[in-house]
C-alpha cells in the first residue's frame, strides 16, 4: 500500500479526472506541496503518493517502474478515478512513461518534467552502482552530499537557504535502502525513446532553463518526438524546477490542465 496525498475541491465527491503527481529521487510527495493548493482552486482532484518505502508506503527490497505503475492503477481505481493527468518530475517522469506504457487508457495526458527518456548508458550503470554503494556505507547524508548540489540554481543556494533546508529535509528522511530500492528500479526501467512517437494523449514536457541534469536539450528531444507536444523551459530553475519556480511551473501547468479539460 502507498501513502499519499489527497485533496479534493470542495464540495466534490467521485473523480472521473484527476492529477497524479509523481514526485523525483530520492524526495518525497511532499516536494509538490505548493502545486496541491492551486491545483484544487481550478477544480482539480490531486493525488500525491509516496514510492515504496516513503513516509509510510510500503517497502519493497526490489522494485520496478512496472511494479509500480501497478500499485499506481489501483490507487486510482480505489479512489474511483477513471483518467489522471501524470505529472512526474525526474524519476517521477520515468514512472509516469511507464505508466502511459501499461495504461493508456487511464492516462488523460502527461507532464514530463525535468526527465529523459533514454534508458541508462553501461557508463551511467555504473555510476549508479557506485551511488549505491556510497549510500549502504552512509546512508542518506551521502545521498543529500551527491543529490543536492545538482538540484537547483547556484544563486538558490545562497539566497534561498530554507528551500534547500527543505529538499535536504525529504532525503534525510528515508532510510538507505528505500534509497539505493529506488536507484536500482531507475537503472532496470526500460528505455522510453520507442514510446514517444506512439504517445496520443496530450503532452507537456517542463524543464530548468539551468538544469544541469536533464538539460534543456534532452527536453527538446523528448518534445520533438512526441507529436503535437509542448515545451516550455522556465528561466531560473534547476533540476527541482517545481519547488524553486513554483509560480511559473504552476502556470504552465495550470494552462495543459485547462486545455486538456476542454478538448
Amino acid at each position: 500500500m502507498l501513502t499519499y496525498f489527497r485533496a479534493d475541491p470542495a464540495g466534490c465527491g467521485t473523480k472521473s479526472h484527476a492529477v497524479l503527481l509523481l514526485h523525483a529521487f530520492p524526495l518525497s510527495a511532499a516536494m509538490w506541496q505548493l502545486q496541491i493548493e492551486p491545483l484544487v482552486h481550478k477544480g482539480m482532484t490531486v493525488i500525491a503518493p509516496n514510492a515504496y518505502g516513503i513516509e509510510g508506503s510500503e517497502a519493497k527490497e526490489s522494485w520496478t517502474f512496472t511494479d509500480y505503475a501497478h500499485e499506481l492503477a489501483l490507487l486510482l481505481e480505489s479512489l474511483d478515478i477513471e483518467k489522471a493527468t501524470i505529472v512526474g518530475l525526474s524519476m517521477g517522469g520515468y514512472q509516469a512513461f511507464e505508466f502511459y506504457r501499461v495504461y493508456p487508457e487511464k492516462t488523460a495526458s502527461l507532464v514530463l518534467c525535468d526527465t529523459r527518456a533514454e534508458g541508462d548508458t553501461p557508463e551511467a550503470r555504473l555510476a549508479r552502482e557506485e551511488f549505491i554503494g556510497a549510500i549502504e556505507t552512509g546512508g542518506s547524508q551521502e545521498a543529500i552530499r551527491r543529490m543536492i548540489p545538482n538540484y537547483f540554481t547556484p544563486a538558490t543556494y545562497t539566497t534561498r537557504t530554507g528551500l534547500v533546508a527543505q529538499a535536504e529535509s525529504m532525503i534525510r528522511a528515508q532510510p538507505a535502502g528505500v534509497i539505493t530500492a529506488a536507484m536500482r528500479a531507475i537503472m532496470m526501467r526500460s528505455d522510453a525513446t520507442s514510446l514517444l512517437a506512439t504517445i496520443s494523449c496530450p503532452v507537456l514536457v517542463l524543464n530548468g532553463a539551468e538544469d544541469k541534469l536533464t538539460t534543456p536539450d534532452t527536453a527538446r528531444s523528448i518534445s520533438s518526438r512526441i507529436p503535437g507536444s509542448q515545451l516550455r523551459l522556465l528561466a531560473d530553475a534547476g533540476h527541482i524546477s517545481n519547488m524553486e519556480q513554483p509560480e511559473v511551473f504552476n502556470l504552465a501547468l495550470l494552462d495543459h490542465i485547462e486545455q486538456v479539460r476542454l478538448s
